[in-house]
């Protein structure tokens, strides 16, 4: 509990990097082989939590290691401390690991204003710019939305090709390269699926620890953004050591009554030495 406790407290201390996301993050993602290890489930910033996902949320719940098998860790794995929800695990041998976790959906309503701001200040501005020229950008809305994060991280020396694992989440961004094999200066490419397909246009957000850049409006501008190709790749620049993430939020108007849109969130973490 010490340990998890000055873990939870160093992941509070780094800078905030980003609202309302979900990502899976290691005090370390360099493991070592038949040991004890920890991930902390993080809903509000890369930096920390702001409120602990109940079980009854987790839809899947996988840790896949090398040569793909999978483990689903049941809710005993699990403990809460303070806003942070971590899962406790034992590695087995030396590899590339998969860690993800995918929640049932939600409904929240905004005012008008306060989904713009919202649509402005995650990156969702595909959906803005259509509020905008449609003429709703004064409506309020109704959101359904689910988030579905991943984490690679990496045990012993060998590397293993299951950070390409596909976990048929809604959304999923997958890793083309293992980001165990790259260092600064070199890209990792990714691949967005929606539904299991391709995703074109997408918009694609990275940052890492140590970044703190801000826009004109104050606000903290990632590291890197682009969008996804005809075949769902985008390629991001690595620039830094340390922590990473890839984030995106599709979004897409609902035929449902009482639902306006319909989201997906997806993150990949992963360490950069």
């Amino acid at each position: 509990m010490k340990r998890l406790l000055t873990c939870a407290a160093l992941l509070i201390s780094l800078a905030v990097l980003t609202g309302h996301d979900m990502f899976l993050r290691l005090p370390s993602f360099f493991l070592q082989e038949y040991s004890p290890a920890s991930v902390a489930l993080l809903n509000g910033t890369f930096a920390a939590s702001e409120n602990v996902i109940t079980r009854d949320r987790m839809l899947d719940v996988s840790i896949v290691g090398p040569s793909d098998t999978i483990v689903h860790p049941d809710t005993s794995a699990w403990e809460d401390v303070e806003n942070t929800a971590w899962l406790h695990f034992e590695t087995g041998g030396a590899g590339t690991y998969l860690a993800g976790v995918s929640t049932s959906s939600r409904v929240m309503e905004l005012s008008a204003e306060e989904f713009n701001d919202y649509l402005a200040h995650d990156g969702v501005l595909d959906v803005l710019e259509d509020r905008q020229r449609s003429g709703s950008a004064d409506q309020a809305a109704r959101e359904r939305y689910s988030k579905h994060v991943k984490a690679v991280f990496q045990v012993g020396e060998a590397r293993s090709p299951t950070f390409a694992h596909v976990l048929n989440y809604p959304i999923e961004i997958v890793p083309v390269e293992n980001p165990y094999d790259l260092s600064v200066g070199d890209a990792l490419t990714v691949r967005v699926l929606l539904r299991g397909a391709p995703l074109a246009s997408q918009l694609v957000y990275a940052s890492y620890d140590g970044h703190h850049v801000h826009d004109t409006e104050g606000d903290h501008a990632e590291a890197f953004s682009t969008r996804t190709n005809a075949l769902g790749m985008a390629s991001i620049a690595l620039t830094a050591t340390g922590a990473w993430y890839v984030r995106l939020i599709h979004m897409e108007e609902s035929e449902e009554d009482g639902i306006d849109y319909e989201s997906n969130w997806a993150t990949l973490t992963f360490e950069i030495r």
